[in-house]
């Protein structure tokens, strides 16, 4: 193991940065992650864009689908997608509290590395 210097903590400005980074990265991937279900359920069940949108969002948020479909194709893109959209959730959740976390952790180790010295 590699000898480390002292832990710096970011300033505020940059944590804020960083921050608004990784907020936009889970906004992106939460947004290509709608985009998907609505053109899943666009194509395959044939739903108009609106009652797409509704049932792709409902999927992502855990409540359920809302429409019907209409054939085995798209059971089959509901149910991958279901499964899909039940890891969004968590990912999202992850992707915007990393880096929370990791300052409280390093804010952690400051203290217990000042708590060292005589």
């Amino acid at each position: 193991m590699r000898a480390r210097g002292p832990i710096r903590l970011h300033t505020r400005a940059e944590f804020a940065a960083r921050l608004l980074r990784f907020v936009l990265v889970a906004l992106a991937f939460l947004g290509l992650s709608l985009g998907l279900g609505v053109l899943g359920y666009r194509s395959l069940a044939g739903l108009s864009w609106v009652d797409a949108l509704f049932n792709a969002t409902m999927i992502l948020t855990g409540m359920g689908p809302a429409a019907e479909m209409p054939d085995d194709r798209a059971k089959l893109f509901a149910a991958a997608y279901a499964i899909f959209g039940g890891a969004v959730y968590p990912a999202v959740t992850a992707i915007i509290l990393y880096p929370l976390v990791h300052r409280m952790m390093a804010v952690l180790h400051i203290q217990a590395q000042g708590s060292n010295d005589p």
